[in-house]
């Protein structure tokens, strides 16, 4: 298990850079407001995929929060909470990456995507508190 739990910390190092970037942009004074919504949904994603490993499991390779999710759910069912969050953040991973999505959020959304990814941080620290 000690492997897995250094793993893990890899991943959520991996997921607290992508919420410093969020961070760094939003204090921005022309926030790139796509690319806050990319690092939050990124982070989120790394959170879950520490939770997987953390807990000796595979990990899907794919963006989708909601696949993985599913994963997470059969380990512990109160990850349900964290559904809202995840379908607010999944768009963010691919689509908006590219311009001719026309997917171009507001700052008020990288703000909610923000919020979103420190509840699902939050989630983690309190699952896996040594993590932290």
């Amino acid at each position: 298990m000690r492997a897995e739990i250094e793993i893990a910390k890899q991943w959520l190092a991996k997921a607290e850079n992508d919420l410093l970037n969020a961070d760094n942009n939003l204090k921005a004074e022309d926030i790139p407001s796509d690319t806050v919504c990319f690092h939050c949904q990124q982070a989120a994603e790394k959170i879950l995929k520490a939770y997987l490993v953390a807990n000796q499991q595979s990990y899907p390779i794919t963006h989708d929060l909601l696949l993985i999710l599913e994963q997470v759910l059969l380990l512990i069912p109160n990850a349900e909470q964290l559904r809202n969050n995840l379908i607010l953040l999944t768009p963010y991973a691919v689509e908006i990456r590219y311009p001719d999505d026309g997917c171009m959020p507001s700052v008020e959304d990288a703000l909610e995507a923000r919020k979103a990814a420190e509840e699902i941080r939050s989630w983690l620290s309190t699952s896996i508190p040594n993590l932290f």
